[in-house]
């Protein structure tokens, strides 16, 4: 077979931690990165040549966690508390045909690809359980837009409203079988789904490779966390869950196990390198311990976690523990957008607001890492991207250095977190392949994909209006009880411990 061959010629390649971004050509064989040289390195006569000139290239950046099943519903709340948003869920993201199911994720791959995104931990979720034709679809999303992806469907036993201890006796009577509308599947149903979807897995795993994401620890019970900790490892494949992401999880978590929901995991067997915690807000330093020991991984989303009132994760002191840290997004239905530029800038922003000691504060490298090199780690695709070197697969950002976001060019690094919002990134490649070019998604006609989203949206606002009144006559219930939990006094040890009340 032959091999294709492209040299990329007049870039400067950013340097993080040297904080620079030097002249440098790069020689890349299929989809891997063969060799990275000096300006006008020699390089194979058959060679197509990619002009980078006034270009500044950058890894691809990699969303450590993101729901794709969301975006078809970004904008639709305000003053949503993460226990609002999941109230909100059954109408947000409700009603879905399998082509929405599609839709969905590919217009958000299409977004984190025209904002210098590559890869994508996505954790779907369908109603009442998953299916074998709704994974295949988002995984199809992802090939078809050239983007790599991890597919998790998000599982669970209970639904919100079981899960939450206390929040169904709290609910008036007369509204209590409202709840039991949104209960889901069978427990066996939902695990003999994920198995037959990962055992006739049909995608290249370089690019689109499944998980298990049990949702969040206390909306299953004990027996499913390990039935899925045991899928899991039977295949090799990632685990990803919501942990501790509000205090409202972490009383819940104390009310059902008297400890934290890391060490309960911990006592399941089920954190390990290929564990990863989304968001992370409320561990305690004995929890990053656990983390860091098992070689685990947190993926932190700075902007759904204000926009949720949820908290600031303390980044540093996971890092300081040794815990793997990611950066994501998290669903444009809570962040609003897929924007990993912003999501990294916020990152920074998130530590230096904790403390005015800056030495508890990220550098712009260690931020930067985290949204390649450390997001990769949570993939469990480290070995191939996350970095522009040998070896490497060619999945490299291009951004214009003749906009005003890079006028002056002073530190690449420090630009490229603090500065650069994505409205740079004039081209991006993937495997080799361009995938944005010139602004613009390579054979892919905006306008047309804007008619079909727009039908999309007309059609489920209408399917979903029951599910939607039933939400809101349930939200004041919701927005009552669970603030009383997070009102309760709850105190992090800094060196380890927790002081909470039930």
């Amino acid at each position: 077979m032959t091999q294709s061959k492209k040299i990329i010629r007049g870039g400067r390649l950013l340097d993080t931690h040297r904080h620079s971004a030097e002249f440098a050509d790069i020689l890349i064989v299929d989809d891997t990165i063969a060799e990275i040289g000096p300006a006008g390195m020699a390089a194979p006569d058959d060679a197509e040549v990619v002009d980078a000139d006034r270009r500044l290239m950058h890894p691809g950046l990699i969303n450590a966690h993101t729901h794709g099943h969301g975006v078809l519903a970004k904008g639709l709340g305000d003053l949503w508390t993460l226990e609002l948003l999941l109230n909100a869920g059954p109408w947000a993201s409700g009603g879905r045909l399998l082509e929405d199911k599609y839709l969905s994720t590919y217009l958000g791959a299409i977004e984190m690809l025209m904002k210098g995104c590559t890869a994508c931990y996505d954790l779907t979720a369908e109603f009442p359980l998953p299916t074998v034709e709704g994974l295949d679809a988002c995984a199809s999303a992802y090939q078809d837009a050239g983007m790599r992806a991890v597919v998790a469907p998000m599982v669970a036993e209970y639904s919100f409203y079981q899960a939450i201890p206390g929040l169904i006796e709290a609910t008036p009577k007369e509204l209590r079988g409202y709840c039991d509308r949104f209960n889901l599947g069978p427990t066996e149903a939902c695990l003999a789904v994920m198995r037959e979807s990962v055992k006739n897995w049909r995608f290249d795993r370089d690019w689109v490779r499944p998980a298990i994401a049990p949702t969040i620890p206390h909306h299953c019970s004990e027996q499913f966390l390990r039935d899925c900790g045991a899928l899991a490892r039977e295949f090799g494949l990632g685990l990803h869950s919501h942990v501790q992401e509000s205090k409202v999880q972490v009383i819940a978590g104390h009310r059902l196990y008297g400890k934290t929901q890391t060490a309960y995991l911990d006592e399941l067997g089920l954190l390990g390198p290929d564990f990863t915690v989304a968001h992370g807000v409320w561990l305690d330093d004995d929890d990053m311990k656990r983390l860091g020991d098992h070689g685990a991984s947190v993926a932190h989303n700075p902007a759904s976690n204000m926009r949720l009132g949820s908290g600031l994760a303390d980044c540093r002191s996971m890092l300081n523990h040794g815990v793997n840290l990611g950066i994501g997004t998290d669903g444009a239905n809570c962040s609003d957008n897929l924007n990993m530029h912003e999501a990294t800038h916020l990152a920074s922003l998130v530590s230096k607001s904790r403390s005015p000691d800056t030495q508890d504060w990220l550098t712009t490298d260690e931020v930067f890492d985290a949204a390649t090199i450390g997001s990769a780690r949570t993939m469990g695709m480290q070995d191939i991207i996350g970095r522009i070197a040998k070896g490497y697969k060619a999945d490299i950002v291009f951004l214009d250095l003749d906009h005003p976001n890079w006028m002056p060019l002073n530190d690449a690094t420090n630009q490229l977190v603090h500065t650069e919002d994505g409205t740079a990134v004039h081209s991006v490649m993937v495997g080799g392949k361009m995938r944005v070019e010139n602004y613009k998604p390579v054979g892919l006609d905006l306008r047309k994909l804007g008619e079909k989203v727009e039908a999309a949206r007309a059609r489920l606002q209408d399917t979903t209006k029951d599910a939607k009144a039933v939400s809101e006559k349930l939200a004041h219930v919701v927005n009552e009880f669970c603030p009383g939990l997070a009102h309760k006094p709850y105190h992090i040890h800094r060196y380890g411990g927790c002081d909470h009340s039930s």
